[in-house]
């Protein structure tokens, strides 16, 4: 089994590296100065494509940060809904993940 120290050092590893990419995304956002109605629609579309990377990234964040809440509180790999462990396997794969395979909303 992993140690709870290694599983938090590689949670904030991975916040670090989303809070650079959503503040990557929001510069490349506020770059833009196109002046054509042409370009204007292209950098459009890649503003779409950066604000759903950036939405995908703060969805991830926000489970890092309750991850890491659940690991100061001592339930961190246990199931928020039925109480059960989650299995080191299900971690190693979503170590975020509040839920065992069980409780997974879509399973």
């Amino acid at each position: 089994m992993k140690p709870i120290a290694e599983r938090k050092a590689e949670l904030l590893l991975r916040r670090s590296d989303l809070m650079r990419r959503i503040a990557g995304i929001g510069a490349e956002l506020d770059s833009h100065d196109a002046k054509d109605w042409e370009e204007m629609a292209i950098e459009r579309e890649a503003d779409e494509v950066l604000e759903d990377l950036g939405q995908s990234a703060r969805a991830e964040l926000r489970m890092i940060e309750a991850a890491l809440a659940r690991i100061e509180e001592g339930e961190y790999g246990v199931c928020v809904t039925c109480g059960n462990e989650i299995a080191e396997e299900r971690l190693d794969l979503l170590p975020a993940t509040p839920f065992c395979p069980n409780c997974a909303p879509g399973r």
